[in-house]
């Protein structure tokens, strides 16, 4: 089971990260994840990833999920985050009706691969969309998922 501390910090004078008006920033591991969020969000910590909520659970709309690993230093092109990412769907066992084509993205310093899932959540019998993504760049493994209503979209 993952252990979480949250801790929150003031920046340095002088330092870089700046974010939007309205969001706040999220840091884990040192930096190691960064992100920027919606200030009136929830935050909460589970098992194996972080939830930002856009209302407290169980009155939510949309769910963003982060979870990382750090990779060790070597070469990992030859396992495509497109394959990774089809062996993560597999194991998803909500009625899914319909799925996107994976996206990829390759640049020098990062790669993602992401793809759309829709399904009826069987608990409100409400259209869903989840979008689920994998990174990979300064040996980190992000995993972003997030969901929502389609008719949110």
């Amino acid at each position: 089971m993952a252990h979480w501390d949250k801790e929150e910090l003031e920046l340095k004078k002088g330092h870089n990260w700046k974010s939007k008006p309205g969001t706040k920033i999220f840091v884990g591991d040192r930096g190691a994840i960064r992100l920027d969020y919606p200030e009136d969000w929830v935050v909460i910590p589970d098992d194996d990833s972080i939830k930002f909520y856009d209302k407290q659970p169980p009155d939510d709309d949309t769910c963003l999920a982060v979870s990382y690993i750090r990779l060790p230093p070597v070469d990992l092109s030859g396992l495509p985050l497109s394959e990774m990412l089809e062996v993560a769907m597999q194991g998803d066992t909500r009625p899914i009706y319909a799925r996107s084509e994976t996206c990829e993205v390759k640049r020098p310093d990062l790669e993602l691969a992401w793809a759309e899932l829709s399904f009826i959540d069987p608990l409100q019998q409400r259209d869903c969309r989840s979008r689920i993504c994998i990174g990979r760049g300064s040996y980190i493994q992000p995993l972003i998922t997030m969901e929502f209503w389609e008719d949110d979209r």
